[in-house]
């Protein structure tokens, strides 16, 4: 494959196929427009995304005063707050996310050779790894939870998946039916929007771990020959990562706040809600695969970020590993500098409140479980 042809979209077809679908991808390096996608895309975030969520929203305030139903409500209602708020801040930030797409095809981006193109295919197969992980978790949460009302034979007394107001009597053929379908395709829309806006993110996360790698490999292999233009080009290229990874960290704002926030909220709410149910029923595990998955998306997000920082930290010892000894007085400067300026890492951060790392991971995992605590407790009093 030549430096010219190479296509980052193309590495992460699947999800750039997904995000179509759901209304988040416009074609090409355009944003929204007066066009039939933008018309598709607004009609199914609100319709099964923005009034789905919307009508959970609304029972929550019916059942406040019961402690366990509103425990209940508020584990699905949070995560698809969560969703509905992604979908947004994606439509709204498009321009930036094509912008990134559009910097990834800069020359200084493009693998120069076969063993740059090997670092990129190693990074993108744990990625992938990761994106089937994270989608059969969502996948069997979702079904678990669609299936319940059938399985606990609750489907005659006219329950729903999801506990929601409507402005409708929905206890009655065939609204109730026509209800659950309405659910059932709102939650896989939801689901297929929570994973694949995730995973684009990550995969950004991912292409900026890349280029650090890349970059790396550039500087260690500078020859003394024509030493300081090469220089130039890794000063260049380490510019733009820069650039890129301060798109990302805009584009992830206020979208990753809620969604660590939310997480941690839910893991200890889902956690509580699995010492009230029955552990035999299909709303048992439903509840343990949501469990899995909120973990597994949180762990994602903050693995990838944790590898940007680690990645971006070896730039200088590579700049050091150079062949530096013989060049002109110009070129070590120039290299001092480079080194000087590169050893502050790089950081995937949430408007500067915490970072995406291992150990911002271990916290949330802790300050859930110590919700989870003062849940039972409160629940033990009454």
């Amino acid at each position: 494959m030549s430096q010219e042809k190479f296509n980052w979209q193309s590495t992460i077809k699947t999800n750039i196929l997904m995000l179509k679908f759901v209304g988040l991808w416009p074609k090409n390096d355009e944003v929204y427009d007066r066009n039939l996608y933008s018309l598709y895309a607004m009609l199914s975030m609100n319709l099964l995304l923005n009034c789905h969520t919307s009508f959970q929203l609304v029972n929550i305030f019916h059942v406040y005063s019961h402690f366990e139903a509103f425990i209940s409500s508020l584990v699905a209602t949070s995560s698809e707050f969560v969703a509905m708020i992604k979908g947004i801040c994606f439509m709204k930030n498009m321009k930036i996310m094509k912008d990134m797409m559009v910097l990834l095809r800069s020359a200084e981006m493009a693998p120069k050779s076969e063993h740059e193109r090997n670092l990129i295919k190693t990074n993108l197969n744990l990625w992938r790894l990761m994106y089937y992980a994270f989608s059969s978790s969502c996948f069997m949460a979702i079904t678990f939870w669609l299936s319940f009302p059938v399985l606990d034979g609750t489907v005659h007394q006219y329950r729903l998946p999801f506990t929601a107001w409507y402005p409708f009597d929905v206890q009655k053929s065939p609204v109730y039916y026509l209800t659950y379908l309405y659910q059932a395709i709102s939650i896989c829309f939801l689901g297929v929007t929570h994973v694949n806006v995730d995973m684009f993110v990550n995969a950004v996360m991912v292409f900026i771990g890349c280029q650090c790698d890349i970059l790396c490999h550039r500087l260690i292999h500078l020859a003394s020959d024509n030493f300081n233009n090469n220089l130039i080009e890794c000063i260049q290229h380490h510019k733009k990562i820069i650039c890129l990874a301060e798109s990302c960290n805009e584009f992830l704002k206020m979208m990753i706040v809620g969604q660590f926030f939310t997480s941690l909220a839910s893991l200890a709410l889902a956690m509580f809600e699995l010492t009230v149910v029955d552990p035999r029923s299909s709303e048992c595990f439903s509840l343990m695969f949501y469990v899995s998955t909120v973990t597994v998306q949180i762990f994602i997000y903050c693995w990838f970020g944790n590898e940007v920082e680690v990645k971006s930290s070896q730039i200088p010892y590579s700049a050091f590993e150079s062949d530096w000894t013989g060049i002109p007085i110009e070129a070590k400067k120039n290299l001092l500098i480079f080194i000087m300026r590169s050893q502050k890492p790089i950081k995937m951060s949430a408007i500067n409140l915490f970072s995406l790392s291992l150990s911002t991971f271990t916290t949330i995992l802790r300050t859930s479980w110590s919700y989870f605590a003062v849940l039972r407790q409160v629940n033990a009093q009454d």
